[in-house]
């Protein structure tokens, strides 16, 4: 052990004194955060206007009982001459609407029969690229609907003022962590492997130190173990600086779109994603340092590694698509997919409970297996001062 924690202590140190490498690992958290809080503002400035905000409507022949509706909303309404230039005003931002009524509109809505001859026909015109146009074309098609309803009014639906939505704070934020969280840490955890792991072992052969390591009196299996571990913490390090950033973000990303909290979440469900998110370091990590000992160079191993990402990004969109394993355990067997079902099923409050033992002893298992692996590796002049 002393061996192992040598090697550990050697990457470990090199990596927290590497300005640049504590860059690449922690800088994608924080942009993280800064990214999805900006862009949850953008899009509520975008999509959302002040709350102060009367809009302008051009109207041509006026109904009288739409023009009653539209007193007590905050619109400022205009009566315009229909001719050519009208939609000009909406055009150049002078209105955000324009409502063209046919003549006697009132007396022909009165008169109309369902069903029978061509029914009065109401033209609006708005801009869909201008914020204030859309959202006064939704009120107006509101109004008109309201006014069309109240006509023939046979029944109501959900008119009483009652909240008929059942979903709870818990459910809308469980549903959306257990889509788009899996897909984010794995990339993350991912990308933070291979952050370190070809330069920890592809860039010293490139290098040539590895020989160095090799030729000690140290155990090629306590070389592997200490790479790993150290790698891993560096790993899981950069992997909790980005989660946190995800998990703080989201609320505002989302705005008043949905009230999402990860208060919803236990210490027991962040216990079981910190051991998921370890053992699935740990596959990673001992599958990206195998690919790294075979490649001659950070960038062979790095091409190597982009097309392995495919597969984890793959893997990691089924929680968006969907689909899943049920209550199959046999699914809890497969490498990565296994890690996404685990924490789809954390997210949503839904997991599988004799599954997450399976997923992370398999996850161990295959650890174990491909540290085995590397050992050989190591042992092997052939793979390791080959050119």
């Amino acid at each position: 052990m002393k061996n192992v924690w040598m090697i550990m202590k050697k990457e470990l140190t090199r990596f927290f004194t590497d300005k640049r490498m504590l860059i690449s690992i922690f800088l994608p958290g924080i942009l993280i955060y800064v990214l999805y809080t900006f862009m949850g503002d953008a899009m509520m400035g975008n999509f959302i206007t002040e709350d102060t905000y009367r809009y302008s409507v051009a109207i041509t022949n006026p109904s009288s009982a739409v023009t009653t509706l539209l007193s007590e909303l905050p619109v400022d309404a205009t009566a315009v001459e229909e001719n050519e230039s009208a939609t000009a005003l909406v055009e150049s931002g002078a209105y955000d609407l324009l409502v063209i009524f046919p003549d006697d509109f009132d007396s022909a809505v009165a008169s109309y029969v369902t069903g029978e001859g061509t029914a009065p026909h109401v033209q609006i015109y708005y801009n869909s690229a201008s914020a204030s146009s859309s959202e006064a074309y939704s009120l107006m098609t509101a109004v008109l609907d309201h006014y069309e309803s109240v006509l023939a009014n046979k029944f109501d639906v959900n008119a009483d003022g009652t909240t008929y939505d059942l979903a709870s704070e818990e459910s809308l934020t469980t549903m959306l962590f257990s889509m788009l969280l899996p897909l984010l840490l794995m990339t993350f955890m991912f990308s933070g492997c291979m952050a370190v792991a070809p330069e920890s072992i592809a860039g010293e052969k490139e290098r040539g130190t590895i020989a160095t390591l090799l030729v000690t009196p140290v155990k090629r299996s306590h070389l592997a173990i200490g790479k790993i571990v150290s790698l891993s913490i560096i790993a899981l390090s950069g992997g909790v600086v980005s989660f946190l950033g995800v998990i703080l973000s989201l609320p505002n990303l989302m705005g008043d779109m949905g009230d999402v909290s990860a208060t919803v979440y236990g210490a027991v469900d962040y216990l079981l994603i910190l051991a998921i998110i370890l053992s699935t370091i740990l596959v990673f990590i001992s599958g990206i340092s195998l690919v790294s000992a075979f490649a001659n160079s950070v960038k062979e191993a790095s091409s190597y590694l982009s097309v392995l990402m495919i597969f984890v990004m793959l893997a990691s969109l089924t929680t968006m698509l969907g689909t899943g394993g049920g209550e199959s355990h046999a699914a809890y067997l497969i490498p990565v997919y296994n890690s996404v079902l685990g924490l789809s099923g954390i997210f949503s409050k839904t997991y599988n409970a004799a599954g997450i033992p399976i997923l992370l002893l398999s996850n161990l298992a295959y650890a174990g297996l491909m540290i085995g692996i590397l050992t050989k590796m190591f042992d092997s002049e052939k793979i390791m001062f080959r050119r």
